[in-house]
């Protein structure tokens, strides 16, 4: 019987080791990796925090009386607040909440409002908004934070101070509560150009949306709002809307290769597009809005809503409004037709621009009212 050479043995022997170191660095290689993949997840979701407040994710709430937040967006006072005092007057007040973001040190109190279901319902950490820029949806998030502070807000309504509601509070609520979905208006944007390549490192061209700022969404859907850390920074810095043509702030902008980009059109929309979200929502508005554009051939057109006034907002023009039942979206070739929990409904619940005298013919001829057209 022969045996084999020891310079044999030495040499499986080191083929065997280098299996073995082999096998080790691969196990540390996935090891890293997995560690890697947790730093960006965790990079992507940061704790609940706006302007410094941070905020702790809560359990589902398992009440049965969910309440709906209606967050209003003002300037300072609340013109429609007669209105809206018609519109909550006897509502059991364990189904709804509300919350107004005015000028930083503006009170609602019984000397500047009068309804007394805003008294007191302002921000104490509002900020100084401007139209176009990053304050506006700055503002927005101190909404969304501050309602869900309430584990029974289940569902969160932006309003503006000029919004109007078509239906009564019932109806409005059973409307919204019956729905698991948000309601967000949500497209392709491609006729302008406010995409630009410089958030490209963040966000992808193809999630880019564009819709109406008035939203209605889900608890889930806030908490993503004020949860976000990563989109909000970057409309901050490169979504800005263009100086005034002529200007030598305009002249430097657009040197910048800068375009001109409104925040809150474009925001929430692509924020929850980016977390894969679209299958969640009803890409549609529930606020009504007429727009109109402006300007001549030689000038840039810009597209301003249409005011209601008393003249404008009678039963005729409240009537046609509650009967749109689809809407068209021309660069998606698309047509959302209006559900709630997949049934059929009007689609629009609010409208604006409203001025005092047109909410006061709501009231006094009784427009605002439950539907007759459908149960929820």
């Amino acid at each position: 019987m022969t045996r084999k050479p020891a310079s044999r043995r030495g040499v499986v022997w080191l083929g065997w080791k280098l299996v073995i170191a082999f096998s080790v660095s691969l196990c540390l290689l996935a090891l890293l990796r997995i560690q890697l993949q947790y730093r960006s997840v965790a990079t992507l979701t940061p704790p609940l925090s706006v302007a410094g407040n941070e905020i702790a994710l809560r359990d589902y709430y398992s009440g049965d009386r969910p309440k709906v937040a209606f967050l209003f967006l003002a300037r300072r006072d609340l013109p429609l607040d007669f209105l809206w005092d018609s519109f909550f007057k006897g509502v059991d007040q364990a189904n709804y909440s509300v919350y107004v973001h005015s000028v930083p040190g503006f009170v609602f109190n019984e000397e500047t409002t009068r309804s007394e279901y805003f008294y007191n319902r302002q921000l104490n950490n509002s900020i100084k908004v401007i139209w176009g820029e990053s304050s506006m949806i700055a503002a927005e998030r101190l909404l969304f934070a501050s309602a869900l502070e309430d584990l029974a807000n289940q569902r969160f309504v932006l309003l503006s101070d000029r919004c109007a509601p078509l239906y009564d509070f019932g109806y409005i609520y059973r409307y919204i509560i019956s729905s698991p979905r948000s309601f967000v208006d949500s497209f392709l944007h491609t006729k302008e150009t406010r995409y630009s390549v410089n958030m490209s490192s963040v966000i992808p061209e193809e999630k880019w949306r564009k819709g109406s700022q008035w939203i209605s969404v889900i608890r889930s859907h806030a908490e993503v709002i004020v949860n976000d850390g990563i989109v909000f920074p970057v409309f901050k810095k490169f979504c800005k809307r263009a100086p005034p043509l002529g200007s030598q702030e305009a002249w430097l902008f657009f040197r910048q290769n800068r375009r001109n980009c409104i925040p809150d059109e474009h925001y929430v929309q692509t924020l929850l597009t980016m977390r894969g979200l679209e299958s969640e929502m009803e890409r549609r508005t529930l606020t009504y809005t007429v727009w109109n554009v402006s300007g001549s051939k030689y000038e840039t057109q810009t597209w301003h809503p249409v005011t209601f006034t008393f003249e404008n907002s009678g039963p005729g023009q409240i009537k046609e409004i509650k009967k749109i039942d689809h809407v068209y979206y021309e660069t998606e070739s698309r047509t959302e037709w209006c559900k709630a929990d997949s049934k059929p409904v009007p689609c629009f619940l609010f409208a604006r621009k409203f001025t005092e005298g047109a909410a006061m013919r709501l009231v006094r001829e009784g427009l605002i009212g439950s539907s007759k057209n459908i149960t929820l």
